[in-house]
């Protein structure tokens, strides 16, 4: 039955590797109705693989039943809470099963549901032999795929609420149709509800990264307390779409305008058309205010009809990878720590020739605290005293990187003074080979894949998803720039006194959000910064294209940095891997604004200079 009352929803995990602290936070919400929970990366799926392969009953994010129900279970069946989860993996059928064994020894009864339908492996040769190419990057499709999935939308999850689930478990899905799954059951929605589609969709982005949304990965985070006990988040949705966004009563962290709209564009392209298979959302003329202390307002998602489409990841294995890290310490430490990583390289190479290997496919020496990420931006350090060696290798032979891994403990002994080599786990062990996964994305019509399966009880349903349609061309919203030349009075300082920002990961992509504080900065913003600016700022990361968008609904600017990671995720050698630092570096840019329109404290030197 549908309601007219608010929905209460809390944001419980953010990851697979995730604190129990949300969920413990959560449960003890007056009048909370639904927890979420995000456990599948883009990447958590191959090692799925992996353990399904090695036993058929795994696959399955483990620690949602093994700690998190065994904790909240009973209280959740007490108070009323109903559970929607993607912990199923590559099999939420195994999954179901567990919490349902889990139940026996709770003593609860909870109705629990599964949803199957996004596993497409079996269609991956015939897309294949239709010369269907990587989604982002152009590249056939490889052999030996270990898993393809289709990221589903919310409908499944929607009808397994309406058939009285009280748990609900999926596969493959997108990370905020959890969230929107319970919208749709709670106010009964339709598929052609597009604005509030959308704005469902928006709650649920807030919600599944947990507590970025309450202070995590703030561009001020000297202004959040409390890091400790940090809140996750609870949502209160009105049936007319619009939201405020809040914690729980006594915990730490904080919920502030910039704090949502800083979740607000995390990991997204285009902000007027974000894609989901439910709806093509437009979040460029989003508000958020602040309605009260750790309360914030967010209205004007606005949608439109789905795409034909869904969106496939599949994972195989390329090879393997080793990261060996030495520390050292000492007068010239960054200069030992260099040296060190290129006479670890350059001796395993040799050592490779003489066994009839052939050289790293992949290899990259940096050193963990000079910078090395910031390329030409980079700062001087040669007082450091201490610093860490990092070698990243990627060979084709496990045998191979065997041999690297047992030469990088040599080190301690052999090259720089005041060095300790070892792994991260064990002193006296030696860095673990590792199969190297990469990602091939493409799109999959969604007619072509058999509808969903919602299993309740022991009932099993179909569930029609909506067509969808090819979605038209949509035009970039930009912030409008001052012509005028920019006269001597003007100052130059650094970005992030005068905005704040952050970065996240699509593959191989990165986007990054710039908000300016007061809504008259914007445009001298994006004077200084632009596409051309900004790509020559990041070219030493940065080697396809740069987008620009403006959301003027949040005062500030989307760019998108293709192949900016060099590969993304564990295909990638670097040290930051998914993007995380980026914003931070962009932050340090200079941007050229009037000096009557910044604060005392703002008029400090900058160490950076506009790119010519």
């Amino acid at each position: 039955m549908a309601s007219n009352a608010p929905a209460l929803l809390g944001g419980a995990c953010a990851f697979i590797g995730d604190s129990v602290l949300g969920p413990r936070q959560l449960v003890q919400v007056p009048g909370m109705q639904y927890l979420v929970f995000d456990y599948l990366s883009e990447m958590t799926l191959s090692s799925m693989a992996r353990a399904k392969t090695r036993d058929p009953s795994q696959g399955y994010a483990n620690d949602f039943v093994d700690v998190t129900l065994a904790e909240i279970l009973p209280a959740c069946a007490a108070r009323g809470i109903r559970l929607i989860a993607n912990a199923g993996g590559l099999n939420p059928r195994a999954c179901a099963a567990a919490i349902d064994a889990l139940q026996l020894k709770l003593g609860t009864a909870l109705k629990v549901a599964f949803v199957e339908g996004d596993d497409c492996l079996d269609l991956m040769p015939s897309l294949r032999a239709e010369g269907v190419a990587d989604f982002y990057t152009g590249v056939p499709m490889p052999e030996g795929l270990d898993s393809a999935n289709a990221y589903l939308g919310a409908w499944p999850i929607a009808r397994a609420l309406d058939l009285g689930a009280d748990i609900v478990v999926t596969g493959r899905i997108v990370d905020s149709a959890t969230t929107l799954g319970a919208l749709i059951h709670h106010f009964g929605w339709s598929a052609s509800d597009f604005d509030l589609l959308a704005a469902g969709s928006l709650a649920g982005h807030l919600l599944e990264c947990g507590a970025q949304a309450t202070g995590g990965i703030h561009t001020d985070w000297e202004d959040v307390p409390d890091w400790e006990n940090i809140g996750y988040p609870v949502i209160a949705f009105d049936r007319d779409g619009a939201f405020s966004l809040t914690k729980p009563d006594g915990t730490g962290g904080i919920v502030r305008v910039s704090t949502v709209a800083e979740q607000v564009l995390y990991e997204v392209g285009d902000p007027a058309a974000y894609m989901l298979p439910d709806v093509i959302c437009d979040f460029s003329e989003v508000r958020v205010a602040q309605e009260g202390p750790n309360r914030v307002r967010v209205t004007g998602a606005r949608g439109r009809m789905p795409s034909d489409s869904y969106k496939v990841s599949a994972t195989y294995q390329d090879g393997f990878r080793c990261v060996a890290q030495v520390s050292v310490f000492g007068i010239d430490a960054v200069r030992k720590a260099r040296r060190t990583g290129e006479a670890l390289l350059n001796r395993t190479r040799t050592l490779l020739q003489q066994s009839g290997h052939r050289d790293f496919d992949k290899a990259a020496v940096t050193v963990i605290g000079a910078e090395d990420s910031y390329g030409p931006h980079a700062g001087e350090h040669a007082e450091l005293r201490e610093a860490v060696a990092r070698v990243a290798v990627v060979h084709a032979s496990d045998a191979a990187l065997d041999m690297f891994s047992r030469e990088s403990r040599a080190a301690g002994v052999s090259w720089a003074p005041g060095s300790t080599a070892g792994s991260a786990l064990t002193l006296n062990g030696k860095p673990a080979v590792e199969p190297r996964y990469r990602l091939f994305t493409c799109l999959l019509a969604k007619t072509r894949l058999a509808a969903p399966c919602i299993v309740v009880a022991g009932r099993r349903e179909r569930v029609v998803i909506p067509a969808g349609s090819a979605p038209g061309p949509v035009s970039p919203v930009h912030a409008a720039a001052p012509a005028d030349p920019i006269p001597r009075d003007w100052i130059e300082v650094p970005l992030i006194r005068i905005a704040h920002a952050r970065s996240g990961d699509k593959g191989d992509h990165s986007n990054v959000a710039i908000f300016a504080r007061r809504a008259e900065l914007l445009p001298y913003i994006e004077r200084s910064i632009d596409e051309r600016t900004l790509g020559a700022y990041l070219a030493h990361l940065v080697k396809g294209e740069v987008r620009k968008y403006g959301v003027p609904g949040l005062q500030a600017l989307n760019f998108v940095l293709q192949h900016a990671l060099d590969g993304g995720g564990p295909t990638s050698l670097r040290t930051d891997p998914l993007g995380k630092g980026m914003a931070q570096m962009v932050l340090g840019m200079p941007v050229r604004i009037p000096s009557t329109l910044v604060e005392p404290a703002a008029l400090i030197s900058s160490t950076f200079r506009l790119p010519s």
